[in-house]
C-alpha cells in the first residue's frame, strides 16, 4: 500500500487540498500587489520591507484572532462565505487601533474534511476582505483533522501584520482632558457574544432557518451578517494631516463590550460617562434581548449594541472627523468626554485585560 493510499485510509485528502487551492487561487493573487514576492503555495508568504526605509523608525504590528462560534451557525445553514470576512475583521481591524497601516495576512483553516468548494468560498472570503482593506494575503495553511473534528466542523484562524511610524503611534499616552469620545456604527453582532446568542435561540426553541419577524429574515441570515471593516476608512482618516493628528486613541469594540475596550485606550486616572441616549441599538440586539427576556443594560459585556469602534479626539476637531468619517462610509457620532481627575469611580469598570486604563460607565438610558 502506497503512502499516499494509507493516508486516505486514515481520513486525509491530499486531492481534495490541492483542488481546493486552485479553487481559491485567483482570489487570494488578487490581494498580492508588488510587495509580496512569490505566488500561493509556498512553504512561507514573502513580503518587500524595503518601502519602510522612508520611515524614521517603523513599528511592526501584529494581531491574531478567530471567528468564535458564529462559525456554528455557518455550518447550520452551509453558508461559507462571508465568514472569512469576520476573521479580517477581527485580526486586521486590531491593528488599526494603534494606528498601523496593514500590510499582509496569513490564515489557518482546520476541518475534519477537506470539502474544496467550502474551503475555497471561506478564503475567498477572506480574500476579499482583505483587498478591502488593502491587506495582502500572502499565505495561508488547511489542515485535515480525521477522528478529531466532524466531517463538517471547521475552525479559522489568522494573524496579520502592519506598520506604523513610531511618533504615529496611538495610545491611552495622547489622551488628553476634553476629548471626545466618537462611537463607530457596527453592522450587527459582528464576531462576538455568540455562545450567548446560540444559548437564547436554543431556550426559545428557534432554529437558524426560522422566520425572525422583527428582523424580515430568518434567523440565521440576521446572525451571520458580517462584520464591518473599519481599517480602509481608517487608515485613510490617519493619513490626513490635520485629522490624522487629531485622533488620539481607537478602540476595536470586541470580547468584552462597550466599557471594557474603551477603557483600554484611556489614560490611568481618566473617566468616561458613554451616553446611551446618543443611539438606539439595532433591531438584532433588541430581539435577541426580548427572547431572552432581558434589558439591553445586561448584554453591555457581551455584544456592541451597534458601536463596533471608539475613536478618542480632540475635541476642536471632533465635528470634521465625524464629516470624513461619515464620508468614508462609516456613520459615527458622539458618545461622551474625557475627564482626568479624581471622583467616586463606583459603577465604572476600570481597565480591561491587564491594561491599566480609564474608567468607563453607561448612563442614561437607550434611544427607542
Amino acid at each position: 500500500m502506497s503512502a499516499n493510499s494509507s493516508y486516505a485510509a486514515a481520513g486525509v485528502d491530499t486531492a481534495a487540498g490541492d483542488l481546493a487551492v486552485e479553487l481559491m487561487k485567483a482570489s487570494v493573487a488578487a490581494t498580492h500587489g508588488p510587495n509580496v514576492l512569490g505566488g500561493v503555495g509556498g512553504f512561507a508568504g514573502l513580503f518587500d520591507l524595503s518601502f519602510a526605509k522612508e520611515y524614521e523608525r517603523p513599528l511592526l504590528a501584529t494581531s491574531t484572532d478567530g471567528v468564535g462560534t458564529k462559525i456554528a451557525i455557518a455550518q447550520a445553514l452551509d453558508k461559507h462565505d462571508t465568514i472569512g470576512q469576520d476573521l479580517v475583521g477581527m485580526v486586521v481591524d486590531d491593528i488599526v487601533v494603534v494606528g498601523a497601516t496593514p500590510l499582509f495576512m496569513t490564515d489557518y483553516i482546520a476541518c475534519g474534511k477537506v470539502v474544496p468548494d467550502r474551503i475555497a468560498a471561506i478564503v475567498t472570503g477572506i480574500a476579499r476582505a482583505c483587498a478591502e482593506t488593502g491587506t495582502a494575503l500572502v499565505g495561508g495553511e488547511t489542515a485535515e483533522h480525521p477522528g478529531l473534528m466532524g466531517v463538517d466542523d471547521y475552525d479559522v484562524a489568522g494573524a496579520a501584520v502592519g506598520v506604523v511610524e513610531a511618533d504615529r503611534l496611538l495610545g491611552a499616552d495622547r489622551v488628553r482632558h476634553g476629548d471626545v469620545v466618537l462611537a463607530i456604527e457596527s453592522s450587527g453582532l459582528h464576531s462576538n457574544g455568540f455562545s450567548l446568542v446560540r444559548h437564547i435561540l436554543a431556550n426559545a426553541g428557534l432554529t437558524y432557518t426560522d422566520s425572525a419577524a422583527d428582523l424580515a429574515t430568518t434567523w440565521g441570515e440576521a446572525l451571520l451578517e458580517p462584520t464591518r471593516l473599519y481599517s480602509g476608512p481608517l487608515v485613510q482618516l490617519l493619513a490626513d494631516e490635520r485629522l490624522g493628528s487629531a485622533v488620539h486613541s481607537l478602540s476595536h469594540v470586541t470580547g468584552g463590550g462597550i466599557a471594557a475596550n474603551l477603557a483600554r485606550v484611556l489614560p490611568l486616572g481618566s473617566w468616561v460617562e458613554v451616553d446611551r441616549s446618543t443611539w438606539s441599538p439595532a433591531p438584532v440586539f433588541r430581539s435577541l434581548s426580548a427572547l431572552a427576556g432581558s434589558t439591553l443594560e445586561s448584554s453591555e459585556g457581551t455584544w456592541n449594541l451597534g458601536i463596533g469602534f471608539f475613536a478618542v479626539v480632540s475635541a476642536d476637531a471632533a465635528s470634521d472627523v465625524v464629516a470624513a468619517l461619515g464620508a468614508l462610509g462609516l456613520p459615527s457620532w458622539q458618545v461622551g468626554e474625557v475627564a482626568i481627575g479624581a471622583r467616586d469611580l463606583t459603577g465604572f469598570e476600570q481597565g480591561a485585560k491587564g491594561v491599566d486604563g480609564g474608567a468607563v460607565r453607561l448612563v442614561g438610558s437607550y434611544s427607542a
